[in-house]
C-alpha cells in the first residue's frame, strides 16, 4: 500500500504550516548568509579577531537584555501582527547593511550596531514565531511539525553559508545583505497568505513587570519546562566543540580547508537525518528517556571527537553529535510548547531563548579557555564528560523528566 507524504508527515496537511515552513526556510537561509557575510567583511576590514569577538557579543547581549521584554509583548498582542512588524524591520536593517556596503560607507562600528539591532528585533521575533506555530497545526501533529522545522533549519543552515560564499565571490558582500532582505520579504508574503489569525487564547495581560514575573513563576512551577532548559544550557555549555574545529583540523587531524568544511557540516547532516527519523516515527521517540539518551549520544559523540586522530572517525563523531542534538531539540521543544498555555508561550519561549543562546556562546568561551590551559582534545573530552554527569544527575533527581511521555 502506498503511503502519501501527508500520511507520513501529517503536519503537511495544514496549508498554513506549509506556508510557514517555506517562509521560515528561506528566511533562515538568508540569516545564515548574512552571518557569513558580516564575519567575512569585518575580518577583511580589520584583520582583528577581537572585532569578531565584539560581533559575537552583539549576538548574545541583546538576547539577554530584551528577550523577556519581547516575550511579554508577544503574550500581550496579536502574534501575527508582531511578525509583520519584526520581519519588515529586519528587512530594512539588512537592506541598510547592503546599502552601506555598496556605497562604501560601511565600517566596523555601524555594521556591529546594525547587527545588534537585528538581534534585538529577533528577541521579539523569535518568541512570536514559536508562540504562533502551535496555532498552525493540530495538537496531535505538533511533534511532527517540530521535526519538519528541524529538518528545514539544518538544511538551510548548510545551504545558506554555501550560497553566501559564492555570492560574495561573484557578486560582492553587499549582494548577500540585499538577498537577506529579500528573504524577510518572502516570509512576509507567506505570513499574509496564512489564514490563522494570531490572536492569543486565554487570559491576556498587558506587557508589564508583573507579566514578566508571572511568566517566571509559571516556568518555576513546571519542572518539565525548567529542567529541559537547564539540560539545554549545560549540554551546550560543556560540550560546545565547534569553536575548536579549526584547532583539530590543523593540529590533530592535519587537514586543509576542504576537510574543515566537512567537519563543520557533519553535525548538520546528523541533525537532518534525525529530523527525518523523528518526523517519521513520531510519538514513539517523544519520551523523557529518549531525551536523556539523545543527550548522552551527543556527549559520547563529543568525547569520541576529542579522542580521535582519524579524520573519518571525527566526521562520524560529529554526525552523532548533530543527531543527538537534533533529536533532543525536537523533544525539548515539544515538551515546553505543549506544557505551556497559549497566553504564556511568548514569555516561556523568551526565557528559553536566553538559555538556548547563552549555553553555546558561554560554552565557546569555556572551551577556548580550557583548550588554552589543557589543550583542545582534553577540553572537548572534559566537556563531554561534564555533560554526561549533568544528564546522570538530572535524570536521577527529576523523575518527572525521565518518565515523560508525549500526550
Amino acid at each position: 500500500m502506498n503511503i502519501s507524504l501527508t500520511d507520513r508527515y501529517p503536519a503537511l496537511r495544514s496549508r498554513d504550516y506549509q506556508l510557514q515552513w517555506i517562509g521560515q526556510f528561506v528566511s533562515n537561509a538568508g540569516t545564515q548568509m548574512q552571518v557569513v557575510a558580516i564575519n567575512w567583511q569585518l575580518y577583511e576590514m580589520t584583520h582583528s579577531p577581537f572585532v569578531l569577538a565584539i560581533l559575537g557579543a552583539s549576538r548574545i547581549v541583546p538576547v539577554v537584555l530584551f528577550s523577556l521584554i519581547g516575550g511579554t509583548i508577544v503574550d500581550a498582542h496579536n502574534r501575527k501582527k508582531i511578525l509583520y512588524v519584526t520581519q519588515a524591520v529586519q528587512a530594512v536593517i539588512a537592506a541598510l547593511q547592503g546599502f552601506l556596503t555598496f556605497t562604501g560607507l560601511a565600517n566596523p562600528v555601524n555594521l556591529v550596531v546594525l547587527n545588534a539591532l537585528l538581534i534585538a528585533v529577533y528577541s521579539l521575533d523569535g518568541p512570536a514565531r514559536a508562540a504562533f506555530m502551535p496555532s498552525l497545526v493540530k495538537r496531535k501533529h505538533y511533534g511532527n511539525a517540530v521535526s519538519l522545522n528541524m529538518i528545514g533549519y539544518y538544511i538551510s543552515t548548510v545551504a545558506g553559508p554555501a550560497i553566501s560564499g559564492f555570492v560574495i565571490a561573484y557578486l560582492g558582500v553587499a549582494s548577500v545583505y540585499f538577498l537577506d532582505a529579500v528573504s524577510y520579504v518572502i516570509l512576509l508574503f507567506t505570513l499574509f497568505a496564512i489564514q490563522a489569525h494570531g490572536r492569543i487564547e486565554g487570559d491576556v495581560q498587558p506587557a508589564s513587570l508583573a507579566a514578566i514575573m508571572e511568566g517566571l513563576t509559571f516556568i518555576k512551577s513546571k519542572t518539565l519546562i525548567w529542567s529541559t532548559m537547564l539540560l539545554d544550557f549545560f549540554a551546550t555549555f560543556f560540550a560546545e566543540a565547534t569553536i575548536l574545529i579549526p584547532v583539530f583540523a590543523k593540529d590533530v587531524l592535519h587537514i586543509g580547508p576542504e576537510g574543515i568544511g566537512l567537519l563543520y557540516a557533519a553535525p548538520f547532516v546528523g541533525g537532518t537525518i534525525m529530523g527525518f527519523v523523528a518526523a517519521t516515527y513520531g510519538k514513539r521517540l517523544h519520551t523523557g528517556r529518549i531525551l536523556l539518551w539523545s543527550i548522552i549520544m551527543y556527549a559520547l559523540g563529543t568525547i569520541v571527537f576529542g579522542l580521535s586522530h582519524l579524520y573519518w572517525v571525527s566526521l562520524v563523531a560529529l554526525v552523532v553529535v548533530g543527531a543527538g542534538d537534533g533529536l533532543s531539540a525536537v523533544i525539548r521543544n515539544i515538551i515546553r510548547q505543549l506544557s505551556t498555555p497559549d497566553h504564556i508561550r511568548g514569555r516561556m519561549t523568551a526565557m528559553n531563548q536566553i538559555f538556548y543562546s547563552g549555553g553555546p556562546n558561554l560554552g565557546q568561551v569555556e572551551a577556548g579557555v580550557v583548550a588554552g590551559l589543557l589543550g583542545a582534545p582534553l577540553s572537548v573530552i572534559v566537556g563531554g564528560v561534564g555533560t554526561l554527569i549533568v544528564v546522570g544527575i538530572m535524570g536521577y533527581a527529576i523523575p518527572v523528566l525521565r518518565n515523560y511521555k508525549d500526550a
